[in-house]
């Protein structure tokens, strides 16, 4: 006589472990492993707080019951934003902890150092925070997808603005930190201003190991530049709007949008010496009075408390790291019990008209095979000596 209970359970251990099979390492019933890399020390280890922002919300995540019924086992490493250190960890993450997938890392230097060791392995890396537009090019690039604006995207915003308000002749100084990341913004100027860039753009570099940029300031005030763009680490861009102040150089000064933090740059900065200065932000800002009562950031207050207390929310390192949080798990759902890689990086090159809570109204995420950049939208905004006034519409890099 059959035993139907015996065969159904044989049955149900055999397709469970089929469905197991076709999916990545890391993945079982209960749990899914996945790494990132982030700077929590060395030079810029103050963005470091973005990855403790996904942790924090991860945590959450999986005190509610993990996606799916699987807690995420997210496995967090420091590269001290040094390539040769990013090679190790990455190594380790896909080799000894057997991740399914990479999310997150950080940094344009530690991704081109391990983006064909990943694709070697056909590992995913997904939502990198890095801005290089080269990593958004689907053929170069097919096991990555970005999360951060691209400098490209970003410098034309900032440079055609620049080029709208001021005279036709002003000089405009960029100071830019000398690799990929920087010059991706210097790159988008050339392409704005064309053959005025040497005639309009007084620019020059500076090295992370550089203990000041001061010098730079003085010399920009000396050609008369009319404004200043900071393509830089907000170490840095508070150094450069605190020097203009001291001596006595008052130009229109734009930082990007990776320095635009109010506790990371405006605040080392001094606040009144920040006044006026222009960022791009897809956010809304924690620290602004008029979200204060906004569920959204009332949810995020509430969950870095408990998860991440005494973090100051002012940093928005650790407000990209749990929004980063909510796109792991909108990623996840969608993948639902397909987690093999190849789903994954489908999905994620299938966010439509998603809308993350604390995103700036009107700001939606759209991917698909063409598109590997998570957010192609930014708002303008001014520091006006105790919070950030946006101003204008929602642009893009080919808004006029």
């Amino acid at each position: 006589m059959l035993n139907w209970a015996g065969l159904v359970a044989v049955t149900s251990a055999l397709w469970a472990s089929l469905a197991f099979a076709e999916n990545a390492p890391g993945v079982t019933a209960t749990e899914i492993k996945v790494g990132g890399t982030f700077p929590f020390s060395g030079p810029v280890s103050s963005v470091g707080t973005t990855g403790k922002g996904l942790l924090a919300y991860v945590s959450y995540l999986n005190d509610k019951g993990g996606v799916g019924g699987r807690k995420i086992n997210y496995i967090a490493l420091d590269d001290a934003y040094s390539p040769p250190k990013a090679v190790e960890q990455i190594r380790r993450l896909v080799e000894s902890d057997e991740i399914a997938f990479l999310f997150s890392q950080l940094g344009t230097p530690s991704t081109a150092a391990t983006a064909k060791y990943l694709a070697a392995r056909k590992v995913p890396s997904i939502a990198i925070l890095s801005g290089a537009n080269a990593f958004a090019q689907f053929r170069d690039f097919p096991y990555i997808t970005t999360a951060l604006p691209s400098f490209d995207t970003e410098g034309r915003i900032y440079a055609k603005y620049l080029k709208k308000v001021l005279p036709p002749n002003a000089k405009i100084a960029v100071l830019y930190q000398n690799d990929d990341f920087g010059k991706g913004y210097l790159a988008a100027f050339k392409t704005v201003f064309g053959d005025d860039f040497s005639r309009r753009i007084v620019s020059s570099s500076y090295e992370l190991s550089e203990p000041t940029i001061e010098s730079h300031i003085v010399n920009y005030k000396s050609a008369q530049a009319e404004a200043l763009f900071i393509a830089g680490t907000g170490k840095f861009a508070a150094q450069a709007i605190r020097r203009s102040k001291e001596i006595g150089w008052k130009p229109l000064t734009i930082i990007n949008f990776p320095s635009g933090s109010t506790a990371g740059t405006i605040v080392p900065a001094g606040v009144d010496n920040a006044i006026g200065v222009v960022t791009g932000t897809f956010s809304k800002d924690p620290t602004d009075p008029k979200w204060a009562n906004d569920p959204d950031i009332l949810n995020y207050r509430a969950i870095m408390a408990k998860y991440l207390p005494g973090a100051d929310i002012g940093d928005t390192g650790y407000l990209i790291g749990y929004r980063q949080g909510m796109l792991l798990e909108q990623l996840l759902r969608q993948c639902a019990d397909d987690l093999s890689r190849e789903n994954i990086l489908k999905q994620a090159r299938n966010f439509k008209d998603l809308v993350l809570p604390t995103a700036l109204p009107g700001i939606k995420i759209n991917t698909n095979e063409t598109n590997s950049k998570t957010w192609t939208q930014l708002q303008l905004q001014r520091w006006t000596g105790s919070t950030w006034e946006l101003f204008g519409e929602v642009l893009d890099g080919s808004s006029d």
